[in-house]
């Protein structure tokens, strides 16, 4: 047995476990970082450290305090809060109270939340704020079982008339509790994670399906320890890391990657504001983060629409550049694949360095200048974004998991990444391509089941442990993963012949600067066909520039002259395609699409039935008069 089977097998049987030993080996060692607004009020803020000690001594109180409530085993406790330091506390505490998370997007409406709260027969909510209380106070009627609301912001625990005694505490008074707990019986938490086994619950996690409601996914205590394992048998994190965590913590994906960091013990700085991460870069400059292809692809078109609006030689350059890290980046990726080395063509490492010192390290340097990897999950990201930022020293490594999987089956490997691959499965993980070219998966990561449906659950799930992933894939002969499509989202056109719009949508994003989402239509129907949202900043600032300042988001686009600039765009993506795939028509959608929508998933995903029917006007349009073959 290798080194790497025997680490993934001695597996403890939850990642409450792993904590105790994390917290034991390096009690003084810098664990968490939180932002602290200036006392000045001006300025980025400054940023507190917390030790593992620390930080087990509040998940312990909060564990305690869960336990004081009454919660037992295997019971479900609801978490409503952006990603935040208590987050992970609070997820920890209901862990190793022997309790089991229901995760909910701050995001989610009244309506939802009350579902997934009755479904999943929640005895607590830990809410964020008031509201989110607000949500569960509305549909208090529906949740008979919702016994307590603990709220992380203190001063938004407030009880209202008509709220049962103590059904409203704050994070800080549970806490107090926990510690009263452990003062008369010390071993109180310890119990708890003594006794967990590997099949008990600890997560209920509810997928944000593209129709009707959601699936509550049943994830055991062992898979977020293996996945713990696994990770750092990959090395993909490493134990002098300083990592950047903004992902939702309610998403698998930004789970794993708390269980990754237990395990290895690296630091992790912590801060769920989108709108600051920009500045959080450049003052955390962290060495590792994990993000979304939308953040990539935002990056990549804000650059290459500064430069477009500089004009003349500037937006040469960047062309210039663009291509040039591309190339170095496929003959780099080349040369390793075949010799274990990353050599190129000494012409092609002369330019390089030239466009290194006039485009690169500016790019580098936004990202806070230290960045060894990013990666990349949740949905695809467009190969020619992937090679742009990876010839311009920005390695993105994309992996590949899913909700019923818990999130992390394939990852890239370090130096030996593959640019539109996700890279080669987890130890511990098995793949196999079905004959339709649908992924099969089986790992210690793959769920029970769904909550109370035992129907879906045969769908998908095997008796022997076989997970049918719905994607469809190909495998190289060296193990590499590289998705082709949602097998439920393969269109066929009436002439017979197959489409995959992620691919086409996914080429569009790295030539067009100015989109933000793009579906692609055409099941049924003799061509292909576009709905096409566009990045409001940059067409605005392209606007401003072609004489159109002051006008709206929804007048620009309707303006002749930006739909002949998107135009122009879509021939050169068809210039590419085969010719069944082509784009022969699109529309510019009035506005981009959203979550508030439910255009978007909160992981950013695309629900294309809903875009499908909210805009079916737009597409017959496109049809009107033409010929069904």
């Amino acid at each position: 047995m290798t080194d790497t089977q025997i680490l993934i097998e001695s597996r403890p049987p939850s990642v409450a476990n792993l904590l105790v030993e994390r917290v034991e080996a390096t009690p003084d060692a810098e664990a968490y970082r939180r932002p602290v607004p200036p006392a000045s009020g001006q300025g980025p803020d400054d940023w507190a450290s917390v030790t593992w000690r620390e930080a087990g001594d509040r998940i312990f109180a909060i564990a305690a305090g869960l336990i004081d409530l009454g919660i037992l085993p295997q019971e479900r406790v609801a978490l409503a809060s952006a990603t935040r330091l208590e987050w992970i506390f609070a997820d920890l505490g209901i862990m190793c109270s022997g309790a089991a998370t229901t995760p909910v997007y701050p995001s989610t409406n009244a309506d939802e939340t009350a579902f997934m709260l009755s479904d999943a027969e929640c005895r607590i909510l830990i809410a964020e704020d008031a509201a989110q209380l607000a949500k569960a106070r509305l549909r208090r009627s529906e949740l008979p079982g919702l016994e307590h609301v603990v709220v992380v912001e203190a001063a938004d625990a407030v009880a209202a008339e008509g709220d049962p005694e103590g059904w409203v505490l704050s994070l800080a008074e549970l806490e107090k509790r926990g510690a009263a707990l452990l003062e008369r019986d010390p071993g109180a938490v310890r119990a708890r994670i003594d006794a967990l086994r590997r099949e008990d619950l600890a997560t209920l996690i509810y997928t944000s399906g593209t129709t009707g409601r959601p699936k509550g996914v049943r994830l055991r205590h062992d898979a977020w320890s293996y996945m713990g394992r696994a990770i750092e048998a990959t090395q993909l994190m490493r134990s002098d890391d300083l990592q950047y965590l903004w992902l939702p913590l309610a998403h698998v994906f930004g789970k794993v990657l708390t269980a990754g960091g237990i395990t290895v013990g690296h630091v992790t700085a912590v801060d769920g504001r989108v709108d600051k991460i920009v500045e959080n870069l450049q003052v955390v400059r962290p060495t590792l983060m994990a993000s979304v292809p939308r953040i990539f692809e935002k990056v990549y078109n804000g650059v290459a629409a500064k430069a477009r609006e500089a004009g003349g030689a500037k937006y040469k350059i960047f062309r210039w550049a663009a291509e040039v890290a591309r190339e170095y980046a496929k003959a780099s990726q080349d040369s390793y694949r075949r010799t274990g080395n990353r050599t190129v063509p000494f012409a092609l490492a002369a330019k390089h360095r030239v466009a290194d010192a006039l485009v690169y390290t500016k790019i580098r340097d936004a990202f806070g200048g230290r960045l060894r990897a990013s990666v990349s999950g949740a949905s695809a990201l467009a190969p020619d974004i992937g090679y742009f930022f990876s010839g311009a020293g920005i390695h993105i490594l994309e992996g590949y998991g899913l909700t019923e999987t818990s999130a992390a089956n394939f990852v890239n490997p370090g130096e030996a990444y593959r640019t539109g691959t996700v890279g080669r499965p987890l130890p511990g993980t098995e793949v196999r391509i079905a004959d339709d070219g649908e992924i099969l998966l089986r790992s210690p990561g793959v769920m029970e089941g769904y909550h109370g449906q035992p129907e879906k659950t045969a769908e998908v799930l095997e008796s022997d442990g076989w997970f049918h992933t719905g994607d469809i894939g190909e495998l190289s002969p060296d193990g590499y993963l590289r998705i082709t499509d949602r097998k439920k989202d393969l269109i066929k056109t009436s002439g017979g012949k197959y489409v995959a719009p992620a691919e086409i949508e996914g080429r569009f994003k790295a030539v067009c600067p100015y989109v933000s989402n793009v579906l692609v239509h055409g099941a049924d129907r003799n061509f292909c066909s576009a709905l096409i949202a566009l990045d409001g900043p940059s067409i605005l600032d392209w606007a401003k520039e072609h004489g159109m300042a002051g006008r709206s988001y929804a007048e620009v686009v309707a303006a002749k002259e930006t739909e002949e600039l998107i135009e122009g765009y879509v021939r050169q993506l068809n210039e590419g395609l085969q010719r069944w795939q082509t784009i022969k028509k699109f529309r510019l959608l009035p506005r981009d699409l959203d979550i508030e929508h439910g255009e978007l998933t909160p992981s950013l995903k695309l629900k294309r039935p809903v875009v499908e029917r909210e805009y079916k006007d737009l597409i017959e349009e496109m049809y009107e008069g033409a010929r069904e073959a």
